[in-house]
């Protein structure tokens, strides 16, 4: 305890101006990088490796531990390698953030205008091809991410990187093809990849309702409702009902209209769902009967 205290009085003797200048720079530098990360699934990870970072820094600096720093510098050039893979995709959406930060204003209006129509051809597009889903009883269903990066659930079906049409849809869905099973994920307003895996919803939600038309479909679209902020369209085969999951919230029993004003409204905000907001948009009687389910 005597070192311990002995160093830490060694490095406040040296502390000078420029070392306050140094710490300042440094923590700059690790709030720009987690704005840019921020709102993806790498941020809290960025945090707990900064925590453990520091951990490691304060147990080598300040008490010996040879063995134990030996480690250390053994394993930091693997990480080192390491992170930048990890991180690939929310790396490269910050770079893409910090090159639009130097835009003139007239342009980042005009890309966000072209961005919002683009997202409301996407959603008409959904809307009509769920509708005739249900109307044919095709099972379906559909994820459309939003803020969170939606890579490593794609990646596992199969890459199309196609324009959202309902013609496409409904050709992905039809009984027996070789896409039909799985999820199709929409991000960026287009259609990246189909037959992909979701997680299963581990809630129990929709263990405690009697409904047979509730089957693996709806319990993906909960699941990954449950673990990223995307939005999830479910057609079931069975009954031809639509449903949409968002935040751990299943909403049922929906038709074309009250479906298009509820995705528009889930990807304009920002906020998780709340009742108040579900019965603004979909209906008092929808909104009560899901609750009434999840209880």
């Amino acid at each position: 305890m005597q070192e311990l205290w002995n160093n830490l009085m060694f490095i406040l003797e040296r502390f000078t101006w420029f070392s306050l200048l140094d710490i300042l720079l440094v923590t700059v530098f690790f709030s720009l990088l987690l704005y840019l990360l921020r709102d993806t699934g790498a941020q809290s990870l960025l945090r707990g490796v900064f925590l453990l970072v520091i951990l490691v820094f304060l147990l080598t600096a300040l008490v010996n531990l040879p063995a134990f720093s030996w480690l250390v510098q053994t394993i930091s050039p693997a990480l080192i390698v390491a992170i930048p893979v990890i991180f690939a995709p929310e790396l490269r959406r910050g770079l893409e953030r910090m090159g639009s930060v130097g835009r003139f204003g007239f342009w980042r209006n005009l890309q966000r205008s072209k961005a919002s129509q683009e997202m409301e051809d996407m959603l008409n597009a959904v809307s009509k091809a769920v509708v005739q889903l249900a109307e044919r009883r095709h099972g379906a269903l559909i994820v459309i991410s939003r803020r969170e990066m939606l890579d490593m659930y794609y990646k596992n079906g199969v890459m199309m990187d196609a324009d959202v049409s309902p013609q496409l849809l409904l050709q992905i869905f039809y009984p027996n093809t070789p896409l039909h099973d799985g999820a199709v994920i929409i991000s960026d307003n287009r259609i990246q990849a189909a037959a992909c895996v979701m997680p299963l919803s581990t809630s129990g939600v929709l263990n405690s309702t009697a409904d047979r038309s509730l089957g693996l479909r709806h319990r993906a679209a909960m699941g990954i409702s449950e673990v990223t902020d995307a939005l999830a369209i479910v057609v079931s085969e069975e009954a031809g009902t639509i449903a949409i999951a968002h935040r751990g919230k299943l909403i049922r029993r929906l038709d074309g209209e009250r479906l298009l004003n509820s995705m528009r409204a889930i990807m304009t905000t920002d906020q998780p769902v709340k009742s108040n907001r579900l019965k603004g948009w979909l209906g008092k009687k929808e909104v009560e009967e899901t609750e009434e389910e999840a209880e």
